[in-house]
């Protein structure tokens, strides 16, 4: 693939950032996509767990649902590649949806764009069963779905963010220092509560 330019995201993906309220659909919409992803990769699919903010009732959300895969230790192109591209699947090839800091561990992790024309908007992370950044989406869904105020909260900004920065590349840049502090008050109620990712 030397010399092939790529853009984020796929063409017929570009549009315009939109913030919209919770859509019940979007729980139904996971629970088909998830037993057909792990049909797909059957016993790979150590979990197919619903995450991102579609995954939180009550909190407005871009309409695109985000699915976490777990697998055993770090996930491998050459094994996952093939099942999911046979459902229409595509690899992300940019260098940040490779990799990614969790807790100031550097991890790796694959990212899968939806079907063309695929009916429910969607991501699939492929991360390693156990990794810092796996247990980083789990605990941001259950922090914001036990937190009313902080759902709230968050909802709203992303909200009135997106009615201000329409690119998603720079949507997520200024998203993503907010994401620390969230994350932080996250931690606080983990250590408080006990809490450990399932």
């Amino acid at each position: 693939m030397s010399g092939e330019v790529f853009r984020m995201p796929f063409p017929d993906e570009v549009a315009p950032v939109e913030v919209v309220p919770y859509r019940a659909g979007w729980a139904t919409g996971f629970t088909r996509l998830a037993v057909e992803l792990g049909g797909a990769l059957g016993p790979l699919a150590l979990a197919v767990d619903h995450v991102g903010s579609t995954s939180v009732p009550g909190l407005a959300a871009k309409d695109c649902v985000d699915l976490q895969i777990r697998v055993a230790g770090p996930p491998q192109p050459a094994t996952l590649v093939p099942p999911l591209a046979a459902l229409g699947y595509r690899l992300r090839p940019e260098p940040w949806n490779r990799s990614e800091t969790a807790n100031g561990t550097v991890c790796p992790k694959l990212v899968f764009a939806p079907p063309v024309g695929a009916a429910v908007r969607r991501n699939v992370h492929v991360r390693a069963h156990g990794g810092p950044n796996a247990r980083f989406a789990l605990l941001f869904r259950d922090f914001l779905r036990a937190d009313a105020e902080a759902r709230d909260a968050w909802g709203a900004f992303k909200t009135r963010l997106s009615m201000s920065v329409s690119d998603l590349a720079d949507y997520g840049q200024i998203k993503a220092p907010a994401t620390v502090v969230l994350m932080r008050a996250a931690e606080r109620w983990a250590a408080t509560t006990g809490w450990r990712e399932s």
